[in-house]
């Protein structure tokens, strides 16, 4: 997938708002894509983007890796406190809101980083950590704590699962 495809995804999530410069979350996630698409492309230009997306990330309190594997559609809603390890995955259409973790467990059976899969929306203060798998359609609420594989079709509320088929119908 192109630049200009992943970045006209990005847009749609916002709707047919005018001045998406002008919005800091939307533009911390465009210089994350100018990073994304010069990193293997041309390491000079690429240093460049770095530095000013490195500016934002610390502005804005932010920990997003440039090279964090993100699909197309990723909208951040709040600013602040957004930490996503650098070998997470997040597949299409996510929409994360402030003080979110995305992080690395160490040790253990769980020893390693979350895949994320489609149409997921991550609500202010969830913590998802270690070697597990979200699945599609997936709603994790607020000030939730996951560590275990969440399957397709699902909110998570704290710590517990429900099943619901439209558990991202009007968040995502």
């Amino acid at each position: 997938m192109s630049f200009n495809e992943y970045i006209s995804s990005d847009k749609n999530k916002w709707g047919k708002r005018k001045g998406l410069m002008a919005l800091p979350q939307y533009k911390f996630v465009y210089l994350k894509r100018k990073c994304e698409y010069w990193r293997s492309r041309n390491k000079l230009i690429f240093i460049f983007w770095r530095l000013i997306y490195q500016h934002y990330e610390t502005k804005y309190l932010m920990d997003v890796p440039a090279k964090t594997v993100i699909g197309k559609g990723f909208k951040i809603e709040h600013l602040g406190g957004v930490i996503i390890n650098s070998d997470a995955q997040l597949g299409d259409n996510v929409t994360i809101l402030n003080n979110v973790l995305i992080g690395m467990e160490k040790r253990g059976k769980r020893a390693g980083c979350p895949i994320i899969g489609n149409k997921v929306y991550i609500a202010s203060g969830a913590v998802i950590t270690g070697k597990v798998k979200i699945g599609n359609n997936v709603l994790i609420a607020a000030n939730s704590f996951v560590n275990f594989d969440i399957p397709d079709n699902s909110i998570v509320i704290g710590n517990k699962i429900v099943k619901s088929d439209t558990a991202t119908e009007y968040y995502i």
